[in-house]
């Protein structure tokens, strides 16, 4: 006798795996400005302008949208920045 067994992936309503999810670095008073730019530009892979326009904006606004995707790539992303200390929160793109 064969059994067949059928399994479906559920998700939460709206909280799908196609979803976009954001990497948003947070404003801190622990680093300074010349390291948050290093550190863009090494996990990000962002140029020098790229980078210093988001360490503005970081710094300006409180907050920067540094990336943007997959939920397993932002996931990365963050875990990375968090390794390198700075503040870092996933959000979904609605």
């Amino acid at each position: 006798m064969i059994v067949e067994t059928i399994t479906e992936e559920k998700t939460k309503e709206g909280i799908g795996l196609d979803s976009v999810w954001r990497v948003v670095v947070l404003n801190d008073p622990v680093n300074l400005m010349n390291y948050v730019v290093m550190v863009f530009r090494k996990v990000l892979g962002f140029d020098e302008v790229l980078a210093t326009k988001h360490m503005r904006e970081v710094h300006e606004k409180g907050r920067s949208i540094v990336w943007s995707g997959s939920r397993e790539r932002a996931e990365i992303y963050a875990y990375q920045l968090q390794h390198w200390r700075l503040q870092t929160i996933l959000e979904r793109d609605d």
